[in-house]
């Protein structure tokens, strides 16, 4: 085929554009040309940064500037009034903290972006836990052991629930001396996640939305979530370490590694709690949390609070959190608690 002057003058124009893409493309990576990034600089033509990567599960830049390429882990830790300060509750990024028979509440401790040394004292899982689990995606999930019921009833979730309880995994647990069973088991994020990413290696997607919370709000310095007399729960805000800082009663809940237990944010979702058939060793029935329907939310940030409700259609779907006028909660980025508070204990008190 043989091009006309307009063909050529066709051709050439079209290879003019093209290179001139490529150049303003490179100049936009900064790695143009001298002469050409000069000019670009120039005429205003900047670079893009690459956006810092975050942790899904706290909106914070990643340590090291990489998300790590494994999934949520998330370990069932005790919090009698005997057993404080506990191990791990530093580093973790989301905690959740649960009703559980006898007046008392436990942790589910969830870990991703940073590790735990030394997480102490490990105890038995509970049905509600699962629920609470499948919200992250695949996870592993760590626990001491289980009444027989609650380990059938993670095990329905085995495709996005690693078990790595003691009884399946007894390499990744130790006892710790210096404590009485069965207040003293031990374990790490480096030894459960050993035994535990063979199977599942996913990223968890972000289970929040984090930024700047438009909406009405109101300035509130503490809440006080009375579980029980174990479990008598005070959040106090502190400007000086823009964070809310853990009591019971009055009394600072410290972590073993150091300093008090705080959060940048912490999530009140009221919940109906009943009990079901089953006892305890002590013969204390086993609240069961409901974790599906809907009741009434609050969000702590910032030193303010925001009221709404939560909404869950099935154990399928993730809880979600908003204002009564429809507002998605936006978390400030960082460490979050989420307070399972029973509606039969009356009113948070702001």
């Amino acid at each position: 085929m043989v091009l006309t002057r307009r063909g050529k003058l066709t051709t050439l124009v079209v290879i003019v554009v093209a290179l001139v893409g490529v150049l303003v493309a490179l100049a936009l990576t900064g790695n143009a040309p001298g002469p050409v990034q000069d000019l670009a600089d120039k005429a205003g033509i900047v670079s893009s940064p690459e956006p810092e990567p975050v942790c899904p599960l706290t909106g914070e830049p990643a340590p090291g500037g990489e998300v790590p390429d494994r999934p949520a882990l998330a370990v069932k830790v005790e919090n009698l009034p005997e057993v404080r300060p506990q191990y791990g509750l530093s580093t973790a990024d989301v905690i959740f903290e649960e009703p559980v028979e006898g007046g008392i509440t436990r942790f589910i401790v969830v870990y991703q972006c940073e590790d735990a040394a030394r997480i102490e004292p490990v105890r038995s899982a509970r049905t509600t836990d699962p629920q609470v689990l499948v919200q992250l995606g695949t996870i592993a999930f760590g626990y001491a052991d289980a009444a027989g019921y609650v380990v059938k009833e993670v095990a329905r979730y085995d495709r996005q629930i690693a078990d790595v309880n003691m009884s399946n995994e007894s390499s990744a647990y130790e006892r710790d001396a210096s404590r009485p069973e069965p207040h003293n088991l031990v374990s790490s994020t480096k030894d459960l996640y050993k035994v535990a990413t063979k199977q599942f290696l996913k990223v968890p997607e972000p289970l929040f939305t984090y930024g700047e919370m438009p909406g009405k709000s109101k300035r509130v310095k503490q809440v006080q979530l009375y579980f029980s007399d174990y479990s008598d729960v005070v959040w106090k805000w502190s400007g000086g370490k823009d964070a809310y800082l853990r009591f019971h009663g009055s009394t600072p809940h410290r972590s073993a590694e150091g300093g008090q237990v705080e959060a940048r944010n912490v999530i009140i979702q009221v919940v109906e709690v009943n009990n079901s058939d089953h006892l305890d060793p002590a013969g204390n029935p086993v609240p069961e949390v409901t974790l599906t329907g809907k009741g009434k939310a609050y969000l702590l940030r910032d030193g303010r609070l925001y009221s709404g409700k939560w909404t869950r259609g099935s154990v399928g779907d993730d809880t979600v959190f908003a204002t009564a006028g429809g507002q998605e909660f936006i978390l400030s980025p960082g460490k979050t608690w989420v307070e399972l508070f029973p509606k039969d204990r009356g009113k948070p008190q702001f």
